[in-house]
């Protein structure tokens, strides 16, 4: 058996830490490999955070004296995968130390990016290569996307690229049917993303004004739309595939930055894997995950419109294209797809 520890940022409740980890735990466990996952900043952190409230000093403590122990544990282990960082703020060079057995860096973001922000000022020299050192002394680095994998590769040879994928048993697509209520538009994602669905006032406002629209948003506050009917729906994991099974259409808008090239366009897998076509602006993944046949790509206002409005005109195409982005995920985003090459790279690295 080989014993895997995996340093995530975040617990449970962070979508990174449960897709990125927490799903493989049972499916490496049947082929030999103990994966155990332990956190630094729990889930009542993210809480606070997500609702605006002040930093939790004392989780973030406590928190940072269960990961001293955890790396106390290490040697228990034959290798470990972090995730993200294993302490914010902390020198590549202390965490070099800290890190005594073989490691796997795994990323689905452009953390990179992070410390180069001005926002650090002063301890923005210190830290800003932080990601490029982590990187260059893993064993191995599983990367959320062709971008990711590309700049990684420029410090570190052994980079996979690892998507974010699905478990395509748990989601499931719901039986089609033509309903004569309201166009039903869904995003789902958290408050760190809400910002992106201001490009979509404008083309959405148009489309209510056509004819009756329902933009459901899962996990964060939607933007006042004229014209449309908006529903704010907590997320909550139990009830997701149903609400998703809910949208005609998923949406993705992304600005064409260096962040946002950065994102594994996992949004757009978790609504093809419900049949649920797809409109989203073609940056970083998202003109991976979004062939030709599965979905639409717009830049602008108008092509929002124009492909929304086409969407809603046309739902036996969206059946069609539902269908379609169904079996690309079956295929390419799956769980079932990517779990024996993760453990191939584990069984790698114990090996070396």
């Amino acid at each position: 058996m080989i014993k895997v520890l995996g340093l995530a940022l975040y617990g449970p409740l962070a979508a990174s830490t449960r897709y990125r980890l927490g799903q493989y735990v049972s499916g490496l466990a049947s082929i030999g490999i103990d994966l155990e996952i332990c956190h630094l900043l729990g889930d009542g952190y993210l809480r606070r955070r997500f609702s605006g409230g002040f930093l939790p000093f004392n989780e973030v403590f406590h928190g940072a004296l269960h990961r001293l122990s955890d790396l106390v544990r290490l040697r228990n282990y034959d290798l470990a995968i972090l995730h993200c960082e294993l302490f914010p703020l902390m020198p590549s060079c202390i965490e070099g130390v800290l890190l005594r057995v073989p490691y796997i860096y795994d990323f689905d973001d452009a953390f990179y990016l992070k410390y180069r922000n001005p926002r650090f000022g002063p301890l923005s020299p210190l830290l800003r290569n932080k990601f490029d050192n982590v990187i260059r002394r893993a064993s191995a680095i599983t990367a959320g996307n062709n971008v990711l994998k590309n700049y990684a590769e420029r410090f570190n040879q052994r980079t996979f690229l690892l998507p974010t994928v699905v478990d395509t048993i748990r989601y499931t697509v719901a039986a089609f049917s033509q309903s004569e209520g309201p166009f039903v538009v869904g995003w789902i994602g958290s408050p760190s993303t809400v910002p992106y669905l201001q490009s979509l006032v404008q083309p959405m406002s148009i489309l209510g004004r056509e004819g009756p629209v329902r933009f459901i948003i899962i996990g964060g506050k939607a933007p006042e739309i004229p014209n449309v009917e908006v529903i704010e729906v907590a997320w909550n994991e139990d009830a997701e595939v149903e609400l998703l099974n809910h949208f005609d259409v998923g949406v993705m808008p992304l600005p064409d930055d260096d962040w946002a090239r950065g994102k594994c366009a996992f949004k757009l897998i978790q609504y093809m894997a419900c049949g649920v076509p797809v409109v989203a602006s073609p940056v970083g993944a998202n003109i991976d995950v979004v062939s030709k046949d599965c979905g639409l790509l717009a830049s602008s206002s108008e092509e929002w419109l124009k492909s929304l409005r086409w969407l809603r005109d046309n739902p036996i195409a969206r059946e069609k294209i539902g269908a379609l982005g169904r079996a690309r995920v079956v295929e390419h985003y799956s769980l079932n797809n990517n779990l024996p090459h993760l453990a191939q790279i584990i069984h790698q690295v114990a090996l070396r």
